[in-house]
Order: structure tokens, then C-alpha cells, then sequence
């Protein structure tokens, strides 16, 4: 018979610091699993807050687009007047379709915890499936609280199929990695040619009352502003972004009234154009001229992805209110009066939008068009800017600067290389083409491969995230995708007219993200094949004869896992290491943001008398990283908590052991006698025996977390150095002339021209110690 003597209280405790040591997390990281974002459960008073804001936020771009819609739709005038109603159709069913019903009602939806754009729709992919090219994921990556994340459901096998395809195909994360790169280098291409052909389309206007001006001195006003808006970029929208609101609230008052006075003053008719036949009689009339004239209708939604890319500073609903009553309403009145006017000067259809407007108001309407179309450039930068901070934090881009403009807003963020080399391109653009039409060929196709690239991974979540039924999915796919197929062709025949513009600037710069990416993968994999492993510290130190020295080190590698080649190398030629060394990583998970009791991910390197240790500082790809000081003082908080929770897990081992072997004993020596008497007296000894030892555990352990904890405070008080290794990578003797050519030139270029990763990270120079090695693959 054998006697078991178990603790209820020990019990639950042990089970409980079994839980947290498999979270990784530490301390209170499970009380703030109900993290929300900006306006996610925002009531109706704040909602409409957030709509108001949002008008001038994201609704700059496609407020402003009729301002050269009609003007790029008939390059070369109206032949037949009931053209107007076809083109007024496809105006209205246009913005219809694709920003009302496929972003307003559904795209929105695909949201990766608040945040919107390209990158969100990947990395939300890339959190349900492993399609992400780097080896750096790790199981408690999925336990933070703003994951989000759930298994799919084994009974759904489509879904299942499909996540077996794309994490068993590398040709398919390629295709994913390569789309989403793609639709990234078409919203910078907008970014660039938004300002452009927004300001010049705006000052355009001051020739109907300077008509000696020639379209020379107004393609240097533009010039002026573009320098002026790129120039004030570093301040940020922070400053001036909630005022816009007012001012695109009043641009959208003024282009509805003036839009339902021409409707009343030339033409009420126009409103037959609500009929969709009147496209199919513009079609059957026009034929082959009525399918490139698309490539002017599209441009009446340009800007929609900003709806869905700026959607983290606010909410679902709120985008919806602001769009469906704002918005729409405003631009299809305008857009219904312009049309109204041209039925009765068809000649006018060069300068629509200004002939248009009532003598009394033009100067108003020119000076808020002015400062509409600023707002519109703005917007559109401050969303590219965003898009690339994302890319860059995951390993998509190769290593600038990112500038946070807001301590409010992490979205608003600045970089100075990019702003420079997009000013720089919207200005040569804008003398390069110096009309708004010619402009409108490049900016179109921009557009729409944003707007279908979109589609192809919106499909992809509603297969794998949602798990949609089938004909919702074909539904979406068939009916949005044919659509901006149409478009991308008509586009596409005025590729020799400046359509190869955007074919040219993307194509530049998915080489350079994609050559940065194929080498830092290539890389991270040569690291991961090359790592010493942890159990091995204690003998490579002994085998260097290493010294500890006064400090604390942080050795920063992109490995989460293993000790880094990097640091043989650095003991084999200085023997020594710092008392307190952490193997520190940086990683970006594919979310918008990590909370900070979550941030840090600590593991043991060896035995506790080392006092080496492993760390992850895992960021979303919207939090920013803190200034030094900062995140030494947050490193050193948690470091102690994890010495606290390590060794009160060790004393409950310890008690349960004790437990254990002390019941085995008294087993043993009461098994001859069976009286109740005996096995009561043998419990009391037993339960003597464990509190008496416990007690000793206890004070034991607390004194050295104490003594631990203070070391710890001294040893930072003596300096820290961060040691960074300086990778030398270059191709392998045997590899193809491309790789070489990939590796040895572009991305050597790359690396020597961007800053270096001290700066990325704010490290101060005097602290810093770099350790050289090469890598070949």
C-alpha cells in the first residue's frame, strides 16, 4: 500500500508556473489579453468623432479627382453628347462598385488587428499560415494577446488544403511575398504621382482669370508647391493633420453645391445616366475609343486604398459613415453637375471642373482646391511612408531611417531617403509630362494593380482567415477581379504615353526590396546552419579561457534561437565577457503592435552562475523602438522578474521533490505497522519535515533573487555595451554571374550607402563594439 501525501495549494501554484513558463511571458502579461485599438469599441459619439477626422485624412485623394477625370476621359473631346450619359454611368457605378462595396463593405473587414494596406493582408496571411521566407517564428510569438489567432478548423478542409499548399510550396510564398511587394512599389509610384497631378490639376485653374499665363510658368508654380509640400514633410501630419477635416468638409460642400447648381441651371436630365444601359449604348457607339477612354473613368476612385490603408487610426464604422454620407453624395453630385454643364459647352471639357464654377465663387474654390490637392499629396504620403515603415520591420526593405512625427499616432512616421527620392520623382514628373492628362496614363495603372493585388489576397483571407462559403468567394473574386482587369487593360494601351512610368519605378524598386530580402533570408538560414547550441556555453567558454569583465553586454543577432556565429568568433579573439550578457534579438512579429508587458521573451544560456541569458524584444511593425536608456531600463525590469519567476519555480520543484522523496521514507518505515494511528503520525512528520524545509528554500531563494537583483543594478551602473556583428556577406565561388552580380554589387551597394544598424537602433557610439565576419553563400 502506498501513501500519497499531495498539497493542494503547492499543486495549483506548480500548475499555474507551468502556465507562465510555456506563455514565455512574464510577470502580468495575461491581465491584458483584452488590449483594443484606436476606436474598436468606440461609442456612437466618439464614432462620429472619428468619421469627421477621417474626411480629411483619407478622402483627399479621391475628393480631388474631379478635378481631371472628365479632361482624361475625352483627351480629344466630345463627339457625341450622349457619350456624357455612358461616361456618367460608369462614373457612378465605378465608385459603386469598387470603393463602396468591395472596400467600404468588405475589404475593411480583412483588417489585421486595426491596421489596413498590402502588408497588413500579408502578414494577417502569414499568421495562419507559415508563408513568411525568414526562419524566425516562434511558438509563443502566436500567445501574445494581440496575435489574435485560432487554428482553422480541421472539419473545413478547403481551408485546410490550402494551408498545406502555401506552407508546403515555396513558389507560393514567393508569389505572396513577390504581390505584396508589387502592390507596395504601385502605392509609392501614387504617392509620387498624386501630388503631382493633384497640385497641377489645381493651379491649372488660375488661367481662366490669368489667361496670359502659359502652361510653362503653371508647371513651375506646381514645381514650387511639390518643393514646399515635400520640404515640410519632416515636420509631420501630426501638426496639421486634424485640422484638414475643415478644410476637405468645405471642398466637399463647395463641389456639392456647385455641382447641384449645374445640374438644376443646365441639364436635369443627366440623371438617366443612373440607368446602366446608357454604358452599354457608350460602348456599342464608341467600340474600341470607349474601352481606353476606361483609363480616364478610373481615375474617379483614385485614392480608395487610402480608405483601407489609413484604417487604423480609426474605425470600421466610422469609414463607412464618412464615405456613404459624406463622401459619395458630395463627389457624385459634382461629378452629375459637370456632366449636366458639358451637355450644354461640350468645348469646355478641357478645364470642366473651373468653367464649371459660378463667377462669384471661383477664387474660394480655387484656394480650397489648392489646398485640397496639398491635403490629398499628404495623405497619400504620410500612407506610403506608413506602408514602407511596415516593410522595413519586416525584413522587406532595405534599412533607412523611420522618424515618428506623433507621440499620439504611431502611423505617422517620416523618411527622410524616401521623401527625398519620391520629391525628387514627383517633380520630375511633373516637368517631365507637364499635363494632367498624360499624367492620368501613369497614375491609372498604379491604381488599379493596387486594386488587384488587393482582390487576389482578399480572396486568400476569405479562404483561410474567414472560410467564406465558396460561392461568396467566387463571387468576390469573379466580379471585382474582371472588373479591374478591364480597367488595367485599357490602361495598359496608353503604356507608351507615360503608362511605362509606374512599370519602371516599380520594377526599381521590388529589385531593391527583393534583392534586400533574398539576401537577408539567405542570411538568416546561413546563421540558423551555423549556430552553436546553448548547452554547449559552459565548454566554449572553458575552451577560450574566458574572463568576465565589469558591464553589461548586449550582443545583437537576428537569430532567436542558438548562440550566433558571431560570438566563438568574438571570444576566440577577445577572451573575455561581460558579467551580465544577453544575446539580444529584435523581432518585428506580423502584427501592429505588441503591448509592453509582453515585449521581452527571456531564456536561460547555460548555468545560473554564468548569468547569460537569451532575449527577444518583440515589436509590432507600428510600435517603435525606445531610445537607449529606455530599453536598457525596461530590459533590466523584466531580466530581474525572470531571475524572480525562474527561481520561484525552482523552489516549488524543489518542495514538490522534497515532497516526493520524504513520502517514499516514511512510506517505507510505517509499512509494517497499519494502525490509522501510525499513518496520521507519519503524515504530521511528513508535513513537518516539508514546511520546515520549505521555510528554508524560501529565505534561501530570496536571498539570492536579492543578491541577483542587486548585482544586476551594479553591473548596469558600470556601463553597457552593445556589440553588434558586421556581416560581410558575399557569393559563394560556385554561384551563377546573377547572384553574384545580386549579392556582391546591389546589395553591398545597399549596405554601405543605408545606415548602418547601430543608427536604425539609436545606439550612441561610445558604447558600441563591432565584430567583423564574413559570411559566404
Amino acid at each position: 500500500m502506498s501513501l500519497e501525501v499531495e498539497n493542494p495549494v503547492s499543486t495549483e501554484l506548480t500548475n499555474r508556473l507551468s502556465l507562465k513558463r510555456h506563455d514565455s511571458l512574464f510577470g502580468d502579461a495575461e491581465k491584458v489579453s483584452g488590449a483594443t485599438y484606436h476606436g474598436s469599441a468606440a461609442s456612437w459619439a466618439r464614432t462620429l468623432h472619428l468619421a469627421f477626422q477621417s474626411i480629411g485624412i483619407i478622402y483627399g485623394d479621391i475628393g480631388t479627382s474631379p478635378l481631371y477625370v472628365y479632361s482624361s476621359t475625352f483627351p480629344d473631346g466630345i463627339k457625341n453628347n450622349d457619350d456624357l450619359l455612358g461616361v456618367l454611368s460608369l462614373i457612378i457605378y465605378t465608385l459603386i462598385l469598387i470603393p463602396m462595396l468591395k472596400y467600404v463593405f468588405i475589404v475593411l473587414y480583412a483588417d489585421d488587428n486595426g491596421d489596413g494596406g498590402t502588408f497588413a493582408l500579408y502578414s494577417l496571411i502569414s499568421r495562419y499560415a507559415k508563408v513568411r521566407l525568414t526562419p524566425n517564428n516562434q511558438g509563443e510569438d502566436a500567445m501574445v494577446s494581440n496575435y489574435s489567432i485560432e487554428a482553422p478548423n480541421s472539419q473545413l478542409k478547403r481551408a485546410q488544403w490550402l494551408k498545406q499548399k502555401l506552407e508546403s510550396s515555396k513558389s507560393a510564398k514567393i508569389a505572396l511575398f513577390t504581390l505584396t511587394i508589387l502592390g507596395t512599389s504601385m502605392v509609392m509610384g501614387d504617392g509620387t504621382l498624386t501630388p503631382a497631378i493633384s497640385v497641377l490639376s489645381a493651379v491649372s485653374g488660375i488661367r481662366e482669370k490669368a489667361p496670359s499665363l502659359t502652361q510653362t510658368q503653371v508647371v513651375w508654380i506646381s514645381v514650387a508647391i511639390l518643393f514646399m509640400l515635400f520640404s515640410v514633410q519632416r515636420f509631420g501630419t501630426d501638426k496639421v493633420g486634424y485640422t484638414f477635416a475643415p478644410i476637405i468638409s468645405i471642398w466637399f460642400l463647395l463641389i456639392a453645391g456647385i455641382g447641384l447648381y449645374n445640374l438644376i441651371a443646365n441639364d436635369i436630365g443627366v440623371l438617366r445616366a443612373f440607368n446602366p444601359m446608357y454604358i452599354v449604348h457608350y460602348f456599342k457607339r464608341n467600340g474600341k475609343d470607349g474601352w481606353i477612354s476606361l483609363g480616364g473613368v478610373i481615375l474617379c476612385v483614385t485614392g480608395t486604398e487610402g480608405m483601407y490603408a489609413d484604417l487604423g487610426h480609426f474605425n470600421i464604422r466610422a469609414v463607412q459613415i464618412s464615405f456613404n454620407c459624406v463622401l459619395f453624395p458630395s463627389v457624385a453630385l459634382c461629378y452629375i453637375g459637370q456632366a449636366a454643364y458639358l451637355r450644354k459647352f461640350p468645348e469646355n471639357v478641357a478645364d470642366t471642373f473651373y468653367r464649371s464654377i459660378p463667377g462669384p465663387l471661383f477664387w474660394p474654390t480655387f484656394i480650397v482646391a489648392i489646398l485640397a490637392a496639398i491635403i490629398a499629396s499628404q495623405a497619400m504620403l504620410s500612407g506610403a511612408f506608413a506602408i514602407l515603415s511596415k516593410a522595413l520591420s519586416l525584413g522587406c526593405f532595405p534599412r533607412v531611417r523611420v522618424i515618428h512625427t506623433s507621440e499620439k499616432y504611431e502611423g505617422q512616421v517620416y523618411i527622410p531617403e524616401v521623401n527625398f527620392m519620391m520629391g525628387l520623382a514627383s517633380i520630375i514628373v511633373t516637368i517631365a509630362f507637364r499635363t494632367t492628362t498624360s499624367i492620368g496614363h501613369a497614375y491609372g495603372i498604379c491604381v488599379v494593380t493596387t486594386f488587384l493585388i488587393t482582390t487576389h489576397l482578399t480572396t486568400i483571407v476569405m479562404l483561410l482567415v474567414w472560410k467564406k462559403h465558396v460561392i461568396f468567394i467566387l463571387l468576390f473574386y469573379v466580379v471585382f477581379s474582371v472588373t479591374e482587369v478591364v480597367y488595367l487593360s485599357s490602361i495598359l494601351s496608353k503604356f507608351i504615353d507615360g503608362g511605362y512610368l509606374p512599370f519602371c519605378f516599380s520594377l526599381v524598386l521590388m529589385s531593391l526590396m527583393a534583392t534586400w530580402h533574398y539576401v537577408h533570408v539567405k542570411r538568416c538560414w546561413h546563421e540558423l546552419e551555423h549556430i552553436v547550441p546553448t548547452n554547449e556555453m559552459k565548454a566554449l567558454l572553458e575552451k577560450n579561457d574566458v574572463q568576465r569583465i565589469p558591464g553589461v553586454g548586449l550582443l545583437y543577432t537576428e537569430l532567436i534561437q542558438g548562440i550566433p556565429p558571431v560570438f566563438p568568433r568574438l571570444i576566440k579573439k577577445i577572451p573575455s565577457v561581460h558579467s551580465i550578457f544577453v544575446f539580444m534579438s529584435i523581432k518585428h512579429l506580423p502584427i501592429p503592435h505588441v503591448v509592453p508587458l509582453e515585449r521581452f521573451l527571456f531564456r536561460q544560456v547555460g548555468p545560473m552562475e554564468q548569468r547569460m541569458f537569451r532575449c527577444v524584444a518583440r515589436y509590432g511593425y507600428s510600435d517603435r523602438l525606445e531610445d537607449p536608456k529606455e530599453f536598457v531600463g525596461f530590459l533590466v525590469d523584466r531580466l530581474k522578474m525572470f531571475i524572480q519567476e525562474e527561481s520561484t519555480h525552482t523552489q516549488y520543484e524543489g518542495e514538490n521533490d522534497e515532497t516526493s522523496s520524504n513520502t517514499e521514507v516514511s512510506e517505507v518505515q510505517t509499512r509494517p505497522r497499519r494502525s490509522t494511528h501510525s499513518v496520521v503520525h507519519s503524515e504530521q512528520v511528513i508535513e513537518s519535515r516539508v514546511s520546515s524545509h520549505s521555510r528554508r528554500i524560501t529565505f534561501h531563494m530570496d536571498h539570492t533573487v536579492e543578491e541577483e537583483k542587486q548585482l544586476i543594478d551594479r553591473e548596469v551602473e558600470r556601463g553597457v555595451v552593445y556589440l553588434m556583428g558586421e556581416a560581410n556577406v558575399s557569393a559563394g565561388s560556385k554561384s551563377s554571374i546573377m547572384k553574384k552580380i545580386v549579392v556582391n554589387y546591389v546589395y553591398s551597394f545597399l549596405r554601405k550607402n543605408l545606415p548602418a544598424g547601430h543608427k536604425a537602433l539609436s545606439i550612441p557610439k561610445d558604447q558600441l563594439l563591432k565584430v567583423g565576419i564574413t559570411y559566404e553563400i
